[in-house]
């Protein structure tokens, strides 16, 4: 069956209705959702129920939007105060990390099969980054809590090195397609990638930030559209300039989420949810694109490579990019464990097969079952090996991510009335430029007998009377002091 206009509604719901029921349930047998939503794709597929999509620009085109909402959702979830003690270890695993893999990975398919040496490396590049909607899916599925920032470290890792191994693929791309191609300017390609990217991801964050807190939409569901639109510009503009969008995109929404912003809980529960969405869409789109009947033949030499990558490849890139730093054998060797394969290299295999390359074919699907080996060999240990490793932290002890905060928020337990006096320093301000606690919130505003619900934009007046409601007196406090107002005495509260 071929995908009509007016069967593509009805054909996308249904599978979007079966991904959702799945995954709800599929946790509960120790199967990650995201292998689910492969297998709903393969199954809707030509060998399956005869749906017929083999258009790879499309997959592409998919591919890098999805991976936009999931690199923004995952990068407003990253806390700026939680990577910063483990920034150089990322950053050495999102680059040295990524190349020894790919360059590992490229010398063992070189020696067992008939790739030429660029082939070979072409292959370990599409590889040799772990996948952020796998890590981000599976470790927040699944609540697990690690010692020693494990898990900061490694949602940085999976967040950040998709540009490397993009820049990587790309490279050894041009070397298939032209061996004369000069190393020189592969170099400049690298760092003008990451550099510009870098750079644009962070005037971005900045120019998303100024937008969304000064532009006065009116309407709360617009600034989600609008943080949208931000996000795309972001991507699209960096790679007009030559810079790597997928770099930008992910500083980009790591500087927003660490910022106070204009509805933000709004925003970050947008996001959640429309990160979930793209990842049920990306992998059936990836599952309808891939013929099951092409797969068994590579699947011997597919598992050798997932093999060697799990078991050799990847504890080389990780323990040689961790040698600066005091980590514990246990921790490197877990780091190296949670290296999983998802969409992201799926994607990046669909560029061989846009190029029309002789072995493009047999690269997509090595690299699809790599991936699916990855997924379900590494993705359902991660609790076990955790735990066997002794780097599960407790679940009492598990620190509150930005989206944690918002989602799961601890019931107020306190409440007091501020009086804004006329002489206050904060008359005239935003409540959003106060430093407001985030633990604590102002429920109602009266102002001039007239009771108001005040949001980050509401300016203060003299005589305002706020309602506010906290956590603890603790956070009391802390609402006096950002008012800049005494603190009563409450020790007989």
């Amino acid at each position: 069956m071929g995908l009509t206009i007016e069967n593509i509604l009805l054909v996308g719901s249904v599978l979007l209705f079966i991904s959702i029921l799945a995954g709800k349930t599929s946790y509960k047998f120790g199967v990650p959702t995201l292998v689910l939503f492969l297998f709903i794709g393969m199954a809707a597929g030509t060998n399956g129920f005869g749906i017929e999509f083999d258009n790879p620009r499309t997959a592409q085109f998919v591919g890098i939007v999805s991976l936009n909402f999931i690199l923004f959702s995952g990068g407003l979830d990253t806390s700026w105060r939680s990577i910063k003690p483990v920034l150089g270890q990322g950053i050495m695993l999102s680059t040295v990390g990524v190349l020894m893999t790919a360059v590992s990975v490229g010398v063992f398919v070189w020696w067992i099969t008939d790739f030429n040496i660029y082939e070979g490396l072409l292959l370990g590049a599409i590889v040799s980054s772990t996948d952020a909607a796998a890590v981000f899916s599976i470790l927040r599925s699944k609540s697990l809590a690690l010692k020693y920032k494990l898990r900061s470290t490694l949602e940085l890792e999976s967040g950040s090195n998709d540009p490397m191994a993009y820049v990587l693929t790309i490279a050894f791309l041009g070397l298939v397609t032209n061996p004369d191609l000069g190393y020189l300017e592969l170099v400049t390609l690298f760092f003008s990638q990451m550099i510009i990217g870098a750079a644009m991801g962070l005037l971005f964050g900045w120019i998303s930030k100024f937008s969304v807190n000064r532009i006065n939409l009116g309407f709360e569901g617009l600034y989600p559209v609008l943080v949208i639109a931000l996000m795309f510009v972001t991507f699209s503009f960096t790679d007009l300039i030559g810079g790597n969008g997928f770099l930008a995109v992910y500083l980009c929404a790591v500087y927003l989420g660490n910022q106070d912003l204009i509805h933000k809980r709004t925003i970050l529960k947008l996001f959640d949810g429309l990160a979930w969405l793209m990842q049920i869409v990306l992998f059936l789109t990836l599952g309808l694109l891939v013929n099951p009947s092409e797969i068994i033949p590579l699947m011997g030499l597919g598992l050798a490579i997932g093999l060697f990558l799990i078991f050799v490849s990847r504890p080389i890139g990780v323990f040689a990019s961790l040698l600066p730093f005091k980590m514990k054998m246990r921790r490197r060797w877990y780091v190296s464990w949670v290296g999983l394969r998802g969409a992201v290299p799926i994607v990046f295999a669909t560029y061989p097969l846009i190029a029309g390359i002789d072995k493009a074919n047999t690269i997509f699907n090595i690299v699809f079952f790599i991936s699916l080996t990855s997924v379900l060999l590494q993705g359902t240990t991660l609790s076990r090996v955790a735990d066997w490793l002794k780097v599960a932290l407790p679940e009492k002890l598990k620190p509150r991510s930005p989206l944690d905060y918002f989602l799961d928020e601890p019931p107020k337990t306190s409440m007091v009335e501020v009086n804004i006096p006329e002489d206050s320093k904060v008359i005239g301000k935003k409540i959003l430029d106060v430093g407001f606690p985030k633990s604590a919130i102002i429920a109602m505003l009266r102002r001039k007998g007239k009771y108001l619900t005040p949001n980050g934009q509401t300016e203060i007046e003299a005589n305002d009377q706020l309602l506010v409601l906290a956590e603890n007196k603790k956070s009391i406090e802390d609402v006096f002091q950002s008012l800049h107002l005494p603190v009563p005495d409450m020790s007989d509260d």
